[in-house]
């Protein structure tokens, strides 16, 4: 076991009686790395925060009136508090290891730390502050969902309505309609809490939402017309590549406008937070397609189950339900290749689970395939070449693709036998339920967080769970980072434990031919 610990001394380990228990001390201010987070007054020039003050422009928090919150002294979150990226030591050689279930990212966010001063990557603590920036009755806040759907979107809008106007007494909150576009092309919708009661129990976004239309300059030009001086913005990857624009912008133009936000993907492909909101309603979705298709299976004549999951560039819905559900015989993700025809090909796979059980379950991610399906197709469809309003990459449907395949694989090898495929494609249905109590949490928390996080001042920003602890990430971390499944990991392997699936690395292409 390994805590890590505060201690002003130099670091030390201390034994005991059991060698497995080890206390490792971490002098924090030499081995901490805080990721900078910008704040709204670094492009205003308004000067140091006594002139602020002065000026009236940092406010006390008004939670400290309200009697529903203790104030005691660790109820504000200080300057100091910070969420460690990495939390996994081996103490024989105390450099921080990635967890296996945590966020990806690029090559720093796995190692951690810094090379060259061992110190551990560490981001600012989400949480309420003792003084604010903001004046509630000079708030202007805008809200918008942009990209698709993914359970929790009604509840975060309504945990921020509730949080702006019942923790900061904010009165001035909009909707913003249809997405980007919304901002320019579209009237603002009053929000209240009245209006947004029911919100959390409805799937959808009631924001309404939409692919494409980021014009940077009509989005800014409409913020800076309409007078919104607090941006709440929603969305997957592409989204907060466009808050990054957004951001920069503003910045540019020195507009007092604290810009954040809040990552939403189904399919959990966000880099460094621990998950994104709705991912746990849609694997549990995912479930129930995976029952209907081991029944259907199971039911038949050498009968196929093929559940096709959402996953354009990583597998983890399709990972974290066949774990769950334990009905899965194979299981294809964006992550590793795979081939058909040949030694240790899904073919030969399949047909010996069906000797074995005389049924299979079969699930795919829906970005798994694609270089397989091209070269069946002779290069006739590149999807880097094929793009929707967003920029993301049209995929090929490897779905229709693999039942097409495997009934000309048994027709050819098996004419005279029965054989059935039931494919069942529950894309749409599992984000388009409303969050689930876990999800609804969590959408609870994270509104939240960013809520306090604008009215200290902050912008620029990102707000989600590290290691079971809400922090503030700078944008721009986030639009780059990704959280593919690691096949090197335990998770994999666990997966191939459950399914004993091939390795379909481990034959070269003289074995498949």
């Amino acid at each position: 076991m390994a805590v890590a610990q505060t201690d002003p001394a130099a670091a030390t380990r201390r034994h005991d009686d059991d060698e497995d228990r080890v206390m490792i001390y971490l002098p924090f201010s030499n081995r901490v790395r805080l990721q900078k987070l910008p704040l709204l007054t670094d492009h205003l020039s308004l000067g140091s925060d006594s002139d602020l003050v002065q000026s009236n422009l940092i406010n006390t928090n008004p939670l400290e009136h309200n009697p529903f919150f203790s104030q005691s002294d660790c109820f504000y979150i200080a300057p100091s508090d910070v969420v460690l990226r990495h939390i996994i030591y081996d103490y024989k050689h105390p450099q921080p290891k990635a967890a296996a279930a945590g966020g990806g990212g690029g090559e720093e966010e796995k190692q951690g730390y810094s090379s060259t001063t061992t110190s551990a990557l560490a981001y600012h603590r989400a949480g309420p502050r003792r003084q604010i920036l903001f004046d509630a009755s000079r708030i202007k806040a805008a809200i918008v969902t942009c990209g698709g759907l993914c359970p929790g979107l009604n509840t975060v809008v309504r945990e921020l309505v509730l949080g702006l106007w019942d923790l900061y007494g904010v009165r001035h909150i909009f909707g913003i309609k249809a997405g980007y576009r919304g901002f320019y092309s579209t009237e603002p919708l009053p929000l209240n809490p009245k209006l947004v009661h029911n919100w959390h129990k409805n799937g959808g976004t009631h924001l309404q939402t939409s692919r494409g239309g980021f014009d940077l300059q009509k989005i800014v030009d409409a913020i800076q017309h309409r007078g919104y001086n607090q941006l709440y913005i929603i969305g997957g990857d592409g989204t907060m590549r466009g808050v990054v624009e957004i951001y920069h912008e503003i910045c540019q133009r020195k507009l007092n406008i604290a810009v954040t936000g809040i990552p939403k993907t189904v399919d959990n492909d966000v880099g460094i937070i621990d998950r994104s909101f709705g991912f746990q309603t849609a694997v549990e979705m995912a479930q129930q397609a995976i029952s209907a298709a081991h029944v259907e299976a199971e039911s038949a004549v050498n009968g196929i189950g093929l559940v096709k999951l959402m996953g354009r560039s990583t597998g983890h819905i399709a990972l974290h339900a066949t774990l769950s559900s334990r009905d899965v015989d194979c299981c294809l993700i964006p992550e590793t290749p795979f081939y058909l025809e040949g030694k240790g090909g899904l073919f030969e796979f399949l047909e010996q689970r069906l000797r074995e059980n005389g049924h299979a379950v079969l699930v795919v991610a829906e970005g798994a395939g694609q270089d397989q399906m091209i070269e069946a197709n002779n290069n006739d469809h590149r999807a880097d070449n094929n793009k929707d309003e967003s920029g993301n990459p049209v995929f090929l449907d490897v779905g229709q693709w693999l039942k097409s395949e495997l009934n000309k694989w048994w027709k050819r090898e098996h004419p005279n036998e029965l054989f059935t495929v039931k494919y069942i494609d529950p894309t749409y249905m599992i984000r388009a339920v409303a969050a689930n109590s876990t999800d609804n949490l969590y959408c609870t928390l994270v509104a939240h967080s960013a809520i306090h996080g604008v009215m200290a001042g902050y912008t620029g920003f990102v707000s989600g769970p590290i290691n079971g602890n809400y922090a503030y990430i700078p944008l721009e971390e986030v639009a780059k980072a990704k959280n593919e499944v690691d096949t090197r990991d335990h998770k994999w392997a666990w997966v191939r434990s459950v399914t004993n699936q091939p390795d379909f690395h481990i034959y070269s292409n003289d074995d498949k031919d």
